[in-house]
């Protein structure tokens, strides 16, 4: 079983675009940052993201989306609840984004 989590960004409008590119930098690198406290490995399966570019015009304020895949729903619920490297990096998050929208899955489950 493969978890699928999706994070959708809505900058404040007076972020610098510097702050965001290293919101962004930093919101990849914790599929390195990330270790499993029993296996003293990296448990992020894949994660990527970036700027929308969508020419639809539904995005609705959110302007940069990432995805990240965990193993296990334990592999997720540590990711949230007791990772310190992803608890430092939402506790970075004050004061920069004005709005958040998360969306997990798993693939083929309806």
């Amino acid at each position: 079983m493969t978890l699928v989590h999706i994070v959708l960004f809505e900058f404040k409008p007076t972020t610098e675009h510097e702050v965001i590119q290293d919101v962004c930098r930093r919101m990849l690198a914790l599929k390195a940052d990330c270790v499993h406290p029993r296996t003293n490995r990296p448990y992020i399966l894949e994660s990527s993201g970036g700027r929308d570019n969508s020419p639809e015009g539904h995005q609705g304020g959110f302007s940069h989306g990432f995805v990240s895949h965990f193993a296990s729903e334990e592999d997720r619920k540590y990711y949230l609840t007791e990772d310190p490297a992803h608890l430092a990096f939402v506790k970075s998050l004050d004061g920069i984004i004005q709005n958040v929208r998360v969306v997990d899955y798993e693939p083929g489950k309806y």
